[in-house]
């Protein structure tokens, strides 16, 4: 099986394997004990936050290391609202955020918040003209993707920042996407928070983090919670945190010949879906406002789902987008955002690109694609 879904879940990177056994076994210690056992682990714990701090240009203070992507962005939004600019109890997000963000913002309707969710252009941006039309005087809060996890488009994170500067709200960035793909010294120091998820960096599932700036004085969700400087409950999980260390390290180390080692892949997949250009889409941006490792595209007339199986029949595995909402029998939030619903929706299927991806496994693919598509149309 030609794996094609790492946008979903990337394999976990063996170096950062290696040093996960070495501090499950070697380094066992609850790093809240007094012991000297847990002194060991504790002192572990604060070098990767150091290390992470210095990876993505933050003040270590400020960082905390959480279960996922998931519960970073809940727990970020969480100890914003705690904290407002202002008064008011208004929200603007997207449509097509991560379901952890939209179940976060439905349980906030139900406590009195209100929820605007802007639609994408076309080309699956934001617009900025719209956000700054939604925004109103009781806005605390903007929550704002940076990469889209189904398309690949980069959201202008910069003019999302001066708009909440100038408006006293909040900015909470869903980062999951985009550590390690892009230059994260230039998010870091414009957003309120972000959430990050060692998975999608060849790290171990169960372990991400969330940055909250120092200076915004939140209180904790769960009373009485000592991990994390309060922020959360439960055991630090530290060989998950030491082995995503290492493999952030390495994952951005390799930013920039991975940009142009994806370039190279998505240009070979796009060239070999040329003979169906005719029904194809190939939904995203152009440049610097695109994640190359990303391309979501419909074919005319055939459903996603039934081209992944079909794919997957072949020995290929592709997906119909982000893994948390599959077997949802609407269209994807990103479809949802763009516009396209009904059957148009549904035509959505995702590729994405990994370290081991290889041009000629690409190729294979599209060639693949073309011939279901050829036999569909028959």
């Amino acid at each position: 099986m030609k794996y094609f879904d790492y946008a979903a879940t990337c394999p976990l990177d063996k170096d950062a394997a290696g040093i996960y056994l070495k501090m499950a076994t070697d380094f066992y210690g609850n790093s809240s004990s007094l012991h000297d056992v847990g002194g060991q682990s504790a002192q572990l714990l604060e070098n990767c936050r150091d290390t992470f701090a210095r990876l993505l240009g933050v003040e270590r203070k400020g960082l905390f290391f959480t279960s996922g992507g998931s519960e970073s962005n809940f727990l970020a939004i969480e100890a914003l609202l705690t904290a407002p600019k202002k008064g008011g109890k208004h929200i603007i997000t997207s449509i097509a955020e991560h379901s952890s963000i939209h179940g976060t913002l439905m349980r906030l309707e139900q406590n009195g918040y209100e929820v605007t969710k802007l639609p994408f252009t076309s080309s699956g941006m934001v617009s900025i003209e719209a956000l700054k039309e939604a925004i109103r005087e009781e806005t605390v809060l903007i929550t704002i993707q940076h990469t889209n996890s189904e398309i690949g488009t980069i959201q202008p994170i910069e003019a999302i920042s001066k708009l909440c500067q100038e408006y006293d709200i909040h900015f909470h960035c869903d980062f999951v996407q985009g550590l390690g793909k892009s230059d994260s010294m230039k998010l870091t120091t414009q957003v309120s928070s972000f959430s990050f998820s060692s998975h999608k960096f060849y790290g171990p599932k169960g372990v991400g983090g969330v940055y909250i700036r120092p200076n915004i004085n939140w209180t904790p969700f769960f009373p009485g919670t000592s991990h994390e400087s309060g922020l959360r409950a439960g055991t630090v999980n530290l060989p998950g945190i030491v082995a995503m260390t290492v493999a952030a390290e390495k994952t951005i180390g390799q930013m920039t010949e991975s940009r142009i080692r994806f370039l190279k892949l998505r240009e070979a997949f796009i060239q070999s879906l040329e003979p169906i250009k005719e029904i194809l889409t190939i939904h995203g941006e152009l440049g610097d406002k695109q994640f190359p490792g990303i391309v979501g595209f419909s074919i005319e007339g055939i459903e996603g789902q039934w081209l992944m199986l079909e794919c997957n029949r072949l020995g290929f595995a592709i997906s119909t987008g982000s893994a948390c909402s599959a077997g949802m029998q609407n269209p994807s939030k990103t479809m949802q955002a763009l516009g396209l619903t009904g059957k148009k929706g549904k035509e959505f299927a995702r590729v994405s690109f990994g370290r081991s991806t290889q041009v000629e496994e690409v190729e294979k693919l599209g060639h693949t694609i073309v011939n279901i598509t050829r036999a569909f149309k028959k």
